[in-house]
């Protein structure tokens, strides 16, 4: 089969990590008989330094002919004090934007030979820790109304959480579809206890769940939630929650894996097209010295082969390629460990790459 993706590693470690990504997915081409042609776009600092602009017009009406968007990461300390709209992030944000990327997909599990790296406790481990949190991406307090104004106890400030009916059914059937496809268990979390805007998400996620009878459907409050999954993450298998909530929760979630070099996700629109980058940020400090863990966007290429191209095999194969390439001893600085192998960037790539198989 043949897929058109277009290539957008950005800045810092973002241009490292690319690197290794399209190396994987050229890899896939070779064992599983497919070709991926690139396009190579700007983002961020990198189109800033170019072209003036965050994101490029063209850009966009590229990426409307390609399959998925493989995505590295922008910003950089540099580009700072540039004004808010003008920012290496707006890039990012306009992708979102534009193709309507709703649905952030953020999965946690612990990779058998670095539960040493994780800060949970072997008894908590060995329950299972493998968790998709589903988190609303453009709705929300992020998004409400805001700004400042005088009170009675003088200036005040206000972020509003604002949730409709049409926006919370959305990602909520997102998250039951993906559910069927796993362990058919859904844990919405909310705040229906103290807040309007959760009682709606809890009404509106209980109606949608009539449509997906197979699945269980438990309701959480969020600081309920974050005690478990410090405590008894096997308990959740799709998480699904708010843009705030969600935002601290893929976080704690995450560091159970032991290192943000391990974490990929992705943001999909209703038709499932989507963006597929590592959570880990640019790292300028590191960056361009070889020594980026580049397995998280080794794992995205996962979740684009199985999501955005519905290929399940090949995406299987990339996670037996990680999980060989660990258990083999290699590791990049953020994972290392006294007895294994540590290895720059490109060695890792190359190393998970060798292990892509039927």
């Amino acid at each position: 089969m043949d897929f058109k993706i277009p290539i957008i590693p950005g800045d810092g470690i973002g241009v490292d990590v690319v690197r290794e990504g399209v190396r994987a997915l050229d890899r896939i081409g070779e064992v599983f008989g497919h070709t991926f042609t690139y396009e190579h776009i700007l983002c961020g600092g990198a189109c800033i330094d170019a072209h003036g602009v965050p994101l490029q017009d063209e850009s966009i009406e590229k990426i409307k002919e390609c399959d998925a968007i493989l995505f590295g990461a922008v910003g950089g300390p540099k580009l700072d004090a540039l004004p808010k709209e003008q920012r290496p992030e707006r890039g990012l944000a306009r992708l979102r934007r534009e193709f309507n990327l709703f649905a952030n997909l953020r999965p946690s599990k612990i990779y058998p030979d670095l539960k040493d790296k994780s800060p949970l406790k072997d008894r908590i481990i060995e329950k299972g820790v493998d968790i998709m949190l589903i988190r609303d991406l453009t709705g929300g307090i992020y998004f409400g109304n805001k700004g400042r104004r005088e009170g009675k106890n003088g200036l005040e400030a206000y972020d509003e959480e604002c949730y409709s009916v049409m926006e919370i059914t959305r990602v909520a059937k997102k998250a039951f579809e993906i559910a069927m496809q796993r362990r058919k268990s859904v844990t919405s979390v909310d705040k229906a206890n103290a807040l309007e805007a959760s009682r709606l998400w809890r009404d509106t996620v209980t109606e949608v769940a009539k449509d997906y009878p197979e699945v269980e459907l438990k309701h959480m409050l969020v600081d309920k939630a974050a005690m478990e999954l410090a405590c008894n993450p096997s308990v959740f298998d799709v998480l699904l929650t708010t843009s705030i909530f969600g935002d601290i929760l893929s976080d704690e979630a995450g560091v159970t894996t032991g290192s943000v070099g391990m974490l990929a996700s992705a943001a999909l629109n209703e038709s499932g097209f989507g963006l597929y980058e590592p959570i880990h940020g640019t790292a300028p400090d590191i960056a361009g010295m070889g020594i980026a863990n580049p397995l998280a966007t080794i794992a995205s290429v996962g979740m684009l082969l199985e999501i955005a191209l519905n290929l399940p095999e090949e995406a299987k194969a990339i996670d037996r390629a990680i999980n060989k390439v660990l258990h083999d001893g290699y590791r990049t600085g953020d994972i290392y460990m006294e007895g294994t192998t540590k290895v720059t960037t490109e060695e890792m790539g190359t190393y998970t790459i060798e292990r892509i198989t039927k």
